[in-house]
C-alpha cells in the first residue's frame, strides 16, 4: 500500500497541490470551513510529463489532504 492509499484509508481526501503563497491561503480556507488539513510532500515521480517547472523545485510544493473534523 502506498502513502496515498494509506491516507485515503484513514479518511483523507486529496484536494490539490500548491506552493506558497497559495498553499497557506488554501490551508487557512479549508480550516476555516471546518476541515482537518494534512500536508504531504510532492512526489515528483507522480507528475505528468508537462510539469517540468514543478519537477525543478518539488521541495516548494505540498499536496493538501482534508477530512471532516
Amino acid at each position: 500500500m502506498n502513502r496515498e492509499q494509506e491516507l485515503v484509508r484513514d479518511g483523507w481526501t486529496k484536494c490539490a497541490t500548491y506552493d506558497e503563497p497559495r498553499l497557506s491561503e488554501m490551508v487557512a480556507l479549508y480550516e476555516e470551513i471546518g476541515f482537518e488539513v494534512h500536508l504531504e510532500p510532492l512526489d515528483p515521480n507522480a507528475l505528468p510529463p508537462c510539469a517540468e517547472c514543478i519537477r525543478e523545485a518539488p521541495h516548494l510544493f505540498r499536496t493538501i489532504y482534508t477530512r471532516k473534523r
